[in-house]
């Protein structure tokens, strides 16, 4: 009788655990698109209400929306699994591996041109500003592609996808019209997605009483990398590879 209840009590705690996990995934799969939308509402998505001049570019438009085809994807996903729906979300995997290398590809290039129309945001020269997309790709890409390397290993490849979607947040982050933002930079758009990496991290090491390695990883290189690139942004290495990265597109 004792072990019966004991095994009830430890399926009950388990369920709920798994409940709480897909709540959290939930979670960010709306904080996500819901950030990606106010972000870019005034300069993208509804840049005709806000009198904001038309797109430079048809790789602006196509930019514009493999991006946001990822983001829906992702939340598509994330509502998949925690609706126990696993084999339709195995099968849009190898829509996710095409719109990631689109990502990977067009979001360069975006960056690349941009950088080479002198494009770039208050306080930072166009060339010491082309670090900032070029590492969110390099860290998307690295994410991911350990992701769908590891697909087969649930525990890693969910917690790899989270992170690769909250690396997504600092660009939209950083054209929000707060005061807070604006006064505060790359401190606030790096600083706020970094809030929410530390919060997930910390939520699931005190939940499965360990660090997951590819949370310690993962993390690492998200948080680690945003400091780095604002002390490498100006130097004179950063801008000798930043201008032949440009004169590529030129």
């Amino acid at each position: 009788m004792n072990a019966t209840i004991t095994e009830h009590a430890t399926i009950t705690r388990v369920a709920a655990s798994r409940t709480r996990d897909r709540r959290l995934a939930i979670a960010i799969a709306v904080l996500t698109p819901l950030v990606v939308f106010i972000g870019f509402a005034r300069s993208y998505y509804l840049r005709q209400f806000f009198g904001f001049p038309p797109l430079p570019s048809l790789l602006v438009h196509v930019h514009g929306a493999v991006m946001t085809a990822w983001v829906a994807l992702f939340a598509v996903q994330v509502g998949l699994v925690a609706s126990h729906r696993t084999r339709l979300h195995m099968k849009l995997g190898i829509l996710g591996l095409v719109l990631a290398i689109l990502v990977l590809v067009v979001g360069t290039l975006t960056s690349l041109v941009a950088a080479a129309r002198g494009s770039t945001i208050p306080g930072w020269e166009s060339l010491s500003f082309l670090i900032i997309p070029l590492g969110d790709m390099l860290a998307f890409g690295i994410l991911v592609g350990a992701a769908l390397y590891d697909r087969r290993k649930l525990d890693v490849h969910k917690r790899l996808m989270l992170l690769s979607a909250l690396n997504m947040l600092p660009a939209a982050v950083a054209r929000i019209p707060i005061g807070f933002i604006e006064r505060n930079g790359a401190l606030a758009f790096y600083g706020l997605p970094d809030l929410c990496v530390v919060a997930l991290v910390a939520y699931d090491t005190i939940k499965q009483r360990r660090l997951h390695p590819a949370y310690f990883w993962g993390a690492s290189l998200l948080i680690l990398s945003h400091p780095l690139r604002i002390m490498f942004a100006r130097t004179d290495i950063w801008l000798g590879i930043a201008d032949s990265l440009v004169a590529l597109v030129k």
